[in-house]
């Protein structure tokens, strides 16, 4: 294990986190909020704290795969710990298991809170939630690779264990150009959002935070509704960016680079946008059959859909009033999650559509024995170790939601309150169903269901493999020689 390398970025982390702080710093500078304080205590220390982690760059910087998991999970990790810090030295929040929570779930673009009146909050800590979600939406490691001179040449390790999908590939020839061209795509797609936001009837400051959120599909509201009282025009351009932050980022490489036919016959993004087009016109004509405008029904379920489709977590309604055969709906969208190499959550559209393809071989086999049918993907054929990487990434998800199901279950709410609320953090959505649905938060949740939730938050952010290895004995064990 190379431990100098993992020092080294952990404290490069450290001090990305200190500046990004700033930001909340000015906004409580410009709001002259009292809490700006905390922001430049923490901001000061955790700056002080990666120069001091940073101070001898290591000997040895060859790192593998053990050394890439190891970082990106510690990372997370630490940038949770540090930045929960400013939540609670400012007061805002009770207890620093609340603010930890808090914190988790922005920078993991999950949206759950257990905030009861988010309208008192300080301007600067609706930017830092807000803004976590722009820092996590990517990755951190992401940012930093696209920042710095490329460590070794083995940076792909960083971004197959940070980055959300079946399999992660360099899109141009060096490592750190692919994460420069990821970062330009994403703050482009934000900047465009803030614009058609700010002539809209939302002022600049919400627009800001709502476009961070919007960017990460992380779903923190500045108002109660979240938003439930803004224009429809503002809600579709919302649903429209939503959609387009859940497609997978090789479709607007490939855009970039002009070749807009392989773009376009990208397997994943139509199963993607079909299921998210058949799922609300089922919804809307589910609810619309109790009653109301169609059009306004059709807006809601579109925007709902893809809130939760893309892990998001905004709400303009509370769909836990909705029928049966719709939340059922939303609960799939849940588990589906949006396309890998996105920013959202989930199993994945690409995972799922490799498990039917699996089972329809599987079908056929058991009906033409004979018959040799290979099993393609995007338009290729399936490598063997995407296949096993995908089930055993079943395996374990089922496993801890499991896990976590049972530990959860200990405070005794109802089964849908339990079920729904492991499955939101799971899969970083935020809202669930009855005690955590749309209106509603975790704050009820004993510190135990907390810190479980926290690590299903992380574990589904870093598609589970980082956190598990984070936690073996047998990965933290030294290799004989």
């Amino acid at each position: 294990m190379n431990y100098s390398i993992i020092r080294y970025m952990l404290g490069l982390v450290s001090f990305l986190t200190g500046i990004c702080m700033l930001l909340p710093l000015f906004i409580a500078v410009l709001y002259r909020e009292n809490e700006g304080t905390a922001y430049l205590l923490c901001s000061s220390f955790c700056i002080i704290l990666g120069l001091l982690l940073t101070l001898r760059k290591p000997n040895n910087t060859s790192f593998f795969a053990r050394e890439g998991f190891f970082v990106v999970a510690l990372s997370w990790v630490l940038i949770s710990l540090v930045g929960a810090m400013p939540f609670f030295v400012s007061g805002e929040f009770n207890s620093y298991t609340d603010a930890l929570f808090e914190i988790v779930s922005g920078f993991t673009t999950t949206g759950a809170s257990v905030c009861n009146d988010v309208e008192a909050l300080s301007h600067s800590t609706l930017m830092w939630r807000s803004f976590s979600h722009w820092i996590g939406g990517m990755g951190v490691l992401v940012f930093l690779i696209a920042l710095l001179p490329s460590t070794g040449g083995q940076t792909l390790y960083f971004m197959k264990a940070e980055s959300p999908g079946p399999s992660v590939g360099k899109q141009v020839p060096r490592m750190q150009n692919t994460a420069k061209l990821l970062y330009i795509i994403f703050a482009a797609l934000t900047f465009a959002e803030f614009v058609f936001l700010a002539f809209g009837d939302m002022n600049i400051f919400d627009a800001l935070c709502a476009s961070f959120a919007t960017a990460g599909t992380g779903g923190f509201g500045n108002y109660g509704d979240s938003m439930g009282s803004f224009s429809t025009y503002t809600q579709v351009v919302i649903t429209v960016f939503m959609m387009l932050f859940g497609i997978n980022f090789n479709f607007y490489f490939l855009l970039i680079y002009k070749r807009s036919k392989e773009a376009f016959k990208i397997e994943e993004v139509k199963w993607y946008l079909s299921i998210y087009a058949i799922v609300v016109a089922l919804i809307t004509l589910n609810i619309t059959r109790l009653g109301g405008n169609l059009l306004t029904n059709l807006r809601d379920a579109a925007f709902q859909s893809a809130s939760v489709m893309t892990t998001t977590g905004f709400c303009t309604v509370n769909f836990d009033n909705w029928p049966t055969f719709s939340k059922s709906l939303m609960i799939l969208l849940m588990i589906i999650g949006a396309c890998a190499g996105s920013t959202g959550g989930g199993i994945k559209v690409s995972r799922i559509m490799i498990y039917l393809k699996s089972v329809k071989k599987e079908l056929q086999h058991l009906v033409h024995p004979q018959h040799i049918k290979v099993l393609s993907f995007e338009h290729k054929p399936l490598p063997h170790d995407v296949l096993r990487s995908a089930n055993i990434f079943l395996i374990a998800y089922c496993s801890i939601f499991i896990v976590s199901f049972i530990i959860v279950s200990l405070d005794n709410f109802d089964g849908t309150t339990t079920f729904t609320a492991v499955l939101a953090t799971l899969n970083n959505i935020g809202p669930g169903l009855a005690k955590v649905g749309p209106v509603e938060n975790f704050d009820k949740f004993s510190d135990l269901s907390k810190f479980v939730f926290m690590f299903d938050m992380l574990a589904g952010r870093l598609e589970i493999f980082p956190m598990l290895v984070l936690i073996s004995p047998a990965a933290w064990a030294r290799r004989k020689s």
